[in-house]
């Protein structure tokens, strides 16, 4: 098990002598590492990169000692959050088409397997709209149903496509030449670095 890369993420909380009541500390999370609770460990450290931003160091030791308890999930969240803190955040309500009106009729994955096209408004020199692609991650469920509504983050393939991008702006879905879904986006974050330092 790969303690140090746990205890090296965890030394980037807010120091003992300087935490409230609420903050998560090395202390917590030492605690649950003697107690052979690794996944309590690492879910812990998962939630603390909601509350405030966190370096990619951060992401990438979570993401490495993931992946040595073999925590497939744990491990691409948190390679998902390196994409994040390296090229920024995309928030948004998606809502895809019932199965009767669109092509989809299966649940799609959420953890950040589809990667949809998605028109956010760029246009071509002669006018044309164009798609621009994003890996979908789904927040709190693993599968989203057709005719379903939930948060998801976008991770695009080119970001500066969509520095454009605004809260409250719709934007369409395509898994093929048909509309799978629109979302309307709920945040727009600049990356916090651009280093592993």
């Amino acid at each position: 098990m790969d303690v140090p890369k746990l205890l090296e993420a965890a030394s980037l909380l807010v120091p003992e002598e300087n935490a409230t009541e609420n903050d998560i500390t090395v202390d917590d999370v030492w605690e649950y590492l003697t107690h052979d609770e690794w996944e309590v460990a690492l879910g812990l450290l998962e939630e603390l990169g909601n509350v405030q931003p966190l370096p990619l160091s951060f992401w990438e030791a979570l993401a490495s000692a993931a992946e040595q308890m073999r925590l497939d999930k744990s491990a691409a969240w948190c390679h998902w959050r390196c994409y994040e803190t390296r090229n920024g955040i995309i928030r948004a309500d998606l809502t895809l088409r019932l199965a009767a009106e669109a092509r989809r009729q299966t649940p799609i994955s959420g953890v950040g397997v589809l990667r949809p096209m998605w028109n956010i408004g760029n246009r071509t020199p002669t006018g044309e709209p164009t798609l621009n692609i994003a890996r979908l991650w789904v927040e709190f469920t693993h599968f989203l149903e057709p005719g379903g509504r939930a948060p998801v983050r976008l991770a695009p393939l080119d970001p500066s496509h969509w520095q454009h991008l605004q809260p409250g702006q719709v934007i369409t879905m395509y898994e093929d030449r048909s509309v799978a879904g629109t979302a309307v986006v709920l945040e727009v974050q600049r990356p916090t670095t651009t280093s592993t330092a």
